[in-house]
């Protein structure tokens, strides 16, 4: 009998028989099923990892049919409505993976809907990270390298949407074109320098396509692995037991692989993405009716809608503040909140409170939830102003009101929604602490021996470790924060 420690681990058969390169693939499995403490965060990290891996695996699929060319060709293709149109060779190849190649539309709609879910479970890991705020000391790390996953995925599948060389894709080089002119001094400088000459030029989808599948594909899997593995493991207790060698039969695969990856192939096959046939080749100066970005990118065409058009003189040269505020101000400050939240964390729940006149308020969870449901607000809105020329066609408003709207939203919502989530969570904190000391109400009234009325309570039941904990540091004072 041999104890299975870190020296012997269980499970892994005779530790004096080694295998060239067997450590590899148990290494990545293990980071794939690293079981933090919150079992949330963790499925949402695995999902990303699945989704980025059924993105490779598409992509790989996809290589050999796509052509990454601006060379003007005549379209012959079995879509006739474009017959004859001359078309570059990325486009035609596009429509010949769609309609040519058997199952190629799918697989191509399985590839974009991959890299949505994977951004999304990005997201919504920082966001049950941050509420449970589990980004502190050695966590910091790990919450370091999700947030800088976030912009790198969206970068990596950004630059997938441009490769097609449609209408979409063209909007998007010339949104990227308006915000790099912008920035000061350098902006014209590194447009000619990303397109190869005055935009859009001719090797922009060339140079894109090799950032594409090499360069972001590789840093987002190095972070990813590298995130996964710093998760925290529930520490286990050592057991005794026999040393035997592992068969592929008692390989156990993660429910969440073949769930994501049916989920992704039910919506590669329901839900249509990106018709490029509908939309037609790029035409500079010319876009579809009610195109929009990605979800993922809404945020910023929604901040780049209701930005007044503000421009300021320097030095005998326009500042396009309408565009560089939107476009490049406001990504760099969110992004950059993101990551220095931790840092910052203490002071606004109260556990590191500021030298001053002023008492030393209690620890509050409450202001963290209040912070993030402010940030969500935020974004939230941004992202719905993407859409207000939609919003106005289909509720019959003035373009300019619902634009004024937005303005109004973006400003004051998010200072709405902190000091009402503040309010209520303030507010069910203390009725838990209520229902901790004095039971929880029934509702039914008896009457004492001594003729008055009473209402009889029930013990209240046993609360969550967090939740309790959230009781007690927002209405005791100088209770610290337990997560």
């Amino acid at each position: 009998m041999v104890p299975a420690d870190r020296h012997h681990p269980s499970g892994s058969g005779d530790p004096a028989v080694k295998r060239p390169g067997a450590g590899t693939p148990r290494r990545v499995r293990g980071a794939l099923r690293r079981d933090p403490d919150d079992r949330w965060a963790a499925a949402f990290g695995r999902i990303a990892g699945y989704a980025f891996a059924v993105a490779l695996v598409t992509g790989v699929l996809l290589l050999p049919y796509f052509h990454a060319s601006m060379t003007p060709v005549v379209y012959r293709g079995s879509y006739s409505k474009l017959d004859g149109l001359p078309v570059s060779r990325a486009f035609a190849s596009v429509l010949a993976v769609s309609f040519d190649v058997r199952g190629g539309l799918l697989v191509r709609q399985v590839h974009h809907w991959a890299a949505d879910i994977f951004v999304a479970a990005i997201c919504l890991r920082l966001l049950r990270t941050f509420f449970r705020g589990r980004f502190a000391g050695r966590a910091l790390r790990s919450w370091l390298i999700w947030v800088t996953l976030l912009p790198l995925g969206m970068l990596t599948a950004y630059t997938g949407t441009i490769l097609p060389d449609d209408g979409l894709s063209g909007g998007s080089l010339s949104v990227i074109t308006g915000v790099l002119q912008s920035i000061p001094l350098i902006g014209t400088h590194l447009v000619y320098a990303i397109f190869g000459g005055a935009p859009p030029g001719h090797q922009v989808i060339g140079r894109d396509y090799w950032v594409h599948i090499l360069v972001l594909p590789a840093l987002a899997g190095l972070l990813l692995l590298a995130g996964l593995r710093l998760s925290p493991r529930r520490p286990r207790r050592p057991r005794l037991q026999r040393p035997r060698r592992v068969r592929l039969s008692r390989l156990r695969i993660d429910p969440l692989l073949p769930f994501t990856g049916a989920v992704l192939v039910l919506l590669g096959a329901i839900a249509q993405v990106n018709p490029a046939w509908l939309i037609g080749p790029y035409q500079p100066g010319s876009i579809s009716s009610g195109s929009a970005p990605d979800w993922y990118m809404g945020f910023l065409d929604g901040a780049l809608r209701i930005m007044p058009a503000w421009e300021l003189p320097v030095a005998g040269h326009p500042l396009a503040l309408g565009v560089l505020i939107p476009g490049l101000a406001v990504l760099a400050l969110f992004f950059t909140a993101l990551a220095a939240y931790p840092l910052i964390d203490r002071r606004i729940t109260g556990k590191r409170p500021p030298r001053g006149l002023l008492p030393p308020t209690p620890a509050g969870l409450a202001n963290r939830a209040a912070v993030g449901v402010a940030g969500i607000t935020f974004y939230g809105l941004l992202w719905a102003a993407a859409a207000n020329d939609q919003i106005a066609f289909h509720l019959q408003v003035p373009l300019y009101t619902v634009t004024w709207i937005f303005r109004v939203l973006v400003l004051a919502g998010p200072v709405l929604a902190f000091f009402l989530t503040r309010m209520f969570a303030l507010a069910l904190a203390a009725r838990r602490r209520d229902e901790q000391l004095h039971g929880r109400e029934t509702g039914r009234i008896v009457m004492t021996p001594q003729g008055g009325y009473t209402e009889i309570r029930e013990p209240a039941r046993q609360a969550a470790p967090l939740a309790a904990a959230t009781a007690r540091a927002v209405t005791a004072p100088g209770s610290d924060d337990p997560s």
